[in-house]
C-alpha cells in the first residue's frame, strides 16, 4: 500500500510534464503566449527544480520523509490549481516555478521513503515498479493530454493533478509512516552554493538549442557553474557537517552508478524529441495517435522491469545494467534504418527493444546507487539519482537537438527556401508536395546521426558498468539480522 502512494506521487509529477508540450499550441492560441513565454513556462519549472533538489534531499533526512512528501504533493497541487486559473503568460510562468518547487520536495522523498520501507530483498522489485512509473508517465502524459485538449481548455492538463494530488496526501498520512535521518546543523552555504550553480549549469544546458554553444551568457552561465559547484565541492569536503558526503563518490558502486544513470538519460533523452517528430511530420500521425504509438514501448519496459528485478536475484547489478545498455544500444541501432517509407513496424521493433534495455538496466541502476548510500542520507542519494538524471536528460536534449537540427539543414540541398532549413514542421509548412519529400528524406537521415550518438552512450555506459560497479550479495529475507531490521522500524515509527 505504501509503494502505491509513492507511485501514485511519482505519477502526477511525471504526467504533468509530458502533458504540457501538446499544451503549447493551446497556449499560444488561447493565453496569447510567445515563443518566448512558452520557454519560460516550460524552463521555469526545470530551472527550480534543479536547484534546490539537493538542498530539499539533504533537508528531508533530517526533518522527515514524509513530512518532505506531503509539503511537495501540497505545493505541486497548489500550483497546479493556480495555472489553471492563470490569465497571462506570467502568471503561468509563476506556477510552473511553484510546481517546480513542489516536485523538488515530492520526488526524492518517493525512492529514499522506498531505500528506508523495504529490505534489502524487497528493494529491487520496489524500484522496479518505481522506474516503471517514471516510463508509464512519459508515455501516458502525451496521450491524456491528447485527450484533456482534445475535450476541455488548456487549463484542464493542470487542474488533473489537483485530484491525484490531494488523493495521494490523504494516503500518504493515513498508511505510511514517518522516517528520517540523525539531526545535522543546515548548511546554508553549501545549499546555496548548489542551488545556484545548479541552476546556472541547468540553464546554460537548455539554452544551448536556441544560442549555440557559443553565445556569451553560455560561456558565462557555464563558468559560473564550474566556479560555484567547484567552491560547494570545497566546502563540503572542509565542513564537518556537510550536506553532501563527498565520500560518497569515492565509492565504486555510487561513482558508477552515477555515471550510469547519466550516460543512460542521455542516451533516451533526446529520443523522444526525435521520435515524435517522426512519427507527425513524417508519418504523418496527429498528437494523440502518435501518443498511442510509443505504449508497445511502455509495456515491453515494463515488463522486463519486472523481469530484471527477477534476474537481479541471480546477475550482478554490474551484469544487469551492461546488458541493459547493450540491448538499447541494439534498439538505437535499429532505428538507424528507419527510411520515411519504413513505416510503423521497424519503427516498433526499434522501440520494443529499447523497451526491453531499459527495463533491464534502469532498476538495476538505481539500486546500485541507493544500496551504496547510507539508510541516515537517503533523501540526500535519491536527489543525487535526481539531479544526474535531470542533467543527463537536459544534455541530451541539447546535444541530440543540436545534432538533429544541423544534420537537417546541412542535408537538404542547395536552392530550398531559407524557411524550410528551419525545422520539417517549416518545411512541410510551405504546401509544396517535392519539398516536403526532400525535407522527410533529410529529416530521418538527421534521425540516423541522433541515433549513432544514443547509441554511442548506451555502449559507454555499458563499458563503465562492467568495469566500475562491484557485485554486492542481495540476502534472502531469511538472512537478513533482527536486530537491525528492529532498529530500523523504531528509526521510523519516531
Amino acid at each position: 500500500m505504501i509503494l502505491g502512494v509513492l507511485c501514485l506521487s511519482l505519477l502526477v509529477l511525471v504526467v504533468d510534464n509530458g502533458i504540457l508540450n501538446l499544451a503549447i499550441p493551446s497556449l499560444m492560441r488561447e493565453l496569447g503566449a510567445s515563443p518566448a513565454d512558452i520557454q519560460w513556462i516550460i524552463n521555469a519549472y526545470i530551472l527550480v527544480f534543479a536547484g534546490v533538489l539537493l538542498t530539499v534531499g539533504a533537508l528531508s533526512d533530517r526533518y522527515g520523509r514524509r513530512r518532505f512528501l506531503v509539503i511537495g504533493l501540497a505545493l505541486f497541487g497548489g500550483a497546479s490549481l493556480l495555472a489553471t486559473f492563470a490569465q497571462t503568460p506570467a502568471q503561468l510562468i509563476a506556477c510552473r516555478a511553484f510546481m517546480g518547487f513542489g516536485g523538488s520536495f515530492l520526488m526524492p522523498s518517493t525512492l529514499s521513503i522506498i531505500m528506508n520501507v523495504f529490505d534489502q530483498s524487497e528493494q529491487r522489485k520496489a524500484i522496479a515498479a518505481w522506474s516503471s512509473v517514471l516510463m508509464v508517465g512519459g508515455i501516458a502524459g502525451p496521450s491524456l493530454g491528447g485527450f484533456l485538449l482534445d475535450h476541455y481548455w488548456w487549463g484542464s492538463v493542470f487542474l488533473v493533478n489537483v485530484p491525484i494530488s490531494v488523493l495521494a496526501i490523504a494516503a500518504a498520512l493515513l498508511l505510511m509512516p514517518e522516517s528520517r535521518g540523525q539531526a545535522r546543523p543546515v548548511d546554508l552555504v553549501g545549499a546555496g552554493l548548489s542551488t545556484v550553480g545548479m541552476v546556472a549549469l541547468v540553464w546554460a544546458i537548455i539554452s544551448i538549442p536556441e544560442r549555440g554553444w557559443t553565445a556569451p551568457p553560455v560561456l558565462v552561465a557555464v563558468l559560473l557553474a564550474v566556479v560555484l559547484l567547484t567552491a560547494f565541492a570545497v566546502w563540503e569536503r572542509r565542513n564537518p557537517h556537510a550536506m553532501l558526503p563527498l565520500e560518497l563518490w569515492r565509492e565504486r558502486n555510487f561513482s558508477g552508478a552515477s555515471i550510469s544513470i547519466v550516460l543512460l538519460a542521455f542516451s533516451a533523452g533526446g529520443l523522444l524529441l526525435m521520435l515524435t517528430q517522426y512519427l507527425q511530420f513524417v508519418l504523418g500521425y496527429g498528437v494523440l495517435q502518435a501518443s498511442l504509438a510509443l505504449i508497445p514501448y511502455m509495456v515491453a519496459a515494463i515488463v522486463f522491469n519486472g523481469l530484471g528485478a527477477t534476474l537481479g536475484k541471480k546477475l550482478s547489478n554490474r551484469a544487469m545494467v551492461a546488458l541493459g545498455m547493450l540491448v538499447l544500444a541494439a534498439g538505437f541501432v535499429i532505428l538507424t534504418r528507419m527510411t520515411p517509407d519504413s513505416g510503423y513496424g521497424l519503427f516498433l521493433l526499434g522501440m520494443m527493444v529499447m523497451g526491453v534495455g531499459g527495463g533491464l538496466c534502469g532498476p538495476a541502476a538505481y539500486a546500485s546507487l541507493m544500496s551504496a548510500v547510507p539508510p541516515e542520507r537517503a533523501g540526500i542519494g535519491s536527489a543525487l539519482n535526481d539531479t544526474v538524471q535531470q542533467t543527463g536528460g537536459a544534455l541530451s536534449i541539447a546535444l541530440l537537438g543540436s545534432v538533429l537540427s544541423g544534420a537537417y539543414s546541412s542535408g537538404l540541398p542547395d536552392g530550398v527556401p531559407e524557411e524550410a532549413r528551419k525545422s520539417i514542421a517549416s518545411a512541410l509548412a510551405l504546401g509544396d508536395p517535392g519539398l516536403a519529400r526532400t525535407a522527410k528524406v533529410a529529416f530521418v537521415d538527421a534521425m540516423s546521426s541522433g541515433m549513432i550518438v544514443g547509441a554511442v552512450g548506451a555502449v559507454a555506459a555499458a563499458i563503465v558498468a562492467w568495469t566500475v560497479l562491484r557485485p554486492i550479495a542481495t540476502p534472502a529475507p531469511a538472512d537478513l539480522p533482527a536486530e537491525p531490521q528492529a532498529e530500523t522500524r523504531d528509526q521510523v515509527k519516531s
